[in-house]
């Protein structure tokens, strides 16, 4: 576990430092094509759920036993080769930076008064529809974005790097993307991406949770009146995970999230998440990444701390005869 240790710290400082290099290969991109080609060879005729489960099913197959068998080779040459490669695979599953500077895309039309290219920023970064949003939806969509993300972007990948290292980590990012392009409640992914929805939702149950927490502990200036809030407002939303980030998110910013949302021209009414103590503005976009940095480096260091005191008790056992 103590690779791992190194590894994901090395990770988070190739993220923040250098973030996602675009013009090299990403696994992540890998993972998409093949997820796309299964998707134009199985998502048709007949029992499409079944294939949908063989999907998923090949693309976390092949991605842990690849990602595994490169892993366990660096460490083969030297621990040193084995860290710097598997904390290269870990740094390609998070994306703090990415995050942040998808949020200041919108965010600098937005100051600049370009609303029409804040929405073609907003829009390539959420799912709703964003062609007549105004500025106080489309910061709320962003903030609504932020929040999510700062879970399934930032802290569980490095929750299973902890438990697995980077073939753990790695599994979780093909799940996750899995189910952002397959996991469509429409007529055409309703049943072949059932599997890849509803795997996301257990893997990113505890870390979706165990974020939130951080979250307030890591941002709160009224720990107990906002961990009152997540619990009243983060079963409110309609995934099982979502609601926990963006209630952590609106009660440590003071804003109520959630609302009317539109779909391919298809409206959907959220309930409310916090409480409107503010009215959302272009400053939330920053507070709100702000939050995510914080919380990030709060995670890392509750994550060291837990790997520490796990490996202290490892090696305790080992030197401590039966009696």
């Amino acid at each position: 576990m103590i690779y791992h240790l190194y590894a994901m710290v090395g990770a988070v400082f190739l993220d923040t430092f250098i973030g996602d290099p675009r013009s090299l290969p990403h696994p992540v991109r890998a993972m998409g094509a093949l997820i796309a080609a299964l998707d134009r060879h199985l998502n048709k005729g007949r029992a499409r759920r079944w294939k949908g489960i063989l999907a998923v099913m090949v693309v976390i197959g092949t991605v842990f036993s690849f990602s595994y068998a490169l892993i366990s080779l660096s460490y083969q040459l030297s621990p040193v080769v084995g860290v710097i490669v598997e904390a290269v695979c870990i740094f390609t599953t998070i994306a703090a930076k990415s995050l942040q500077e998808a949020a200041w895309n919108v965010l600098d039309p937005l100051e600049n008064g370009d609303i029409q290219k804040a929405r073609q920023e907003l829009g390539m970064i959420v799912g709703r529809d964003t062609e007549t949003l105004n500025e106080p939806e489309m910061v709320r969509a962003c903030v609504e974005t932020v929040a999510e993300n700062t879970s399934d972007g930032v802290t569980a990948p490095l929750f299973y790097a902890l438990i697995g290292g980077a073939p753990l980590a790695l599994l979780y990012r093909a799940v996750n993307t899995c189910d952002s392009m397959l996991g469509y409640k429409n007529e055409m992914y309703r049943e072949f991406g059932w599997a890849s929805a509803r795997l996301d939702d257990v893997l990113n149950y505890v870390p979706a949770r165990l974020t939130a927490w951080v979250m307030l502990l890591a941002n709160s200036r009224s720990l107990r009146r906002h961990a009152r809030l997540l619990l009243r407002d983060a079963r409110k939303h309609p995934s099982p995970n979502s609601g926990w980030g963006e209630a952590a998110m609106a009660a440590i910013l003071g804003v109520q999230l959630g609302g009317t949302n539109t779909y391919r021209g298809v409206i959907s009414e959220r309930p409310k998440i916090g409480d409107a103590v503010h009215t959302l503005t272009k400053e939330h976009i920053r507070q709100a990444v702000s939050v995510m940095w914080r919380t990030l480096f709060v995670f890392v260091v509750l994550l060291l701390i837990g790997g520490m005191i796990v490996e202290l008790a490892i090696a305790w056992s080992k030197s401590t005869p039966f009696l």
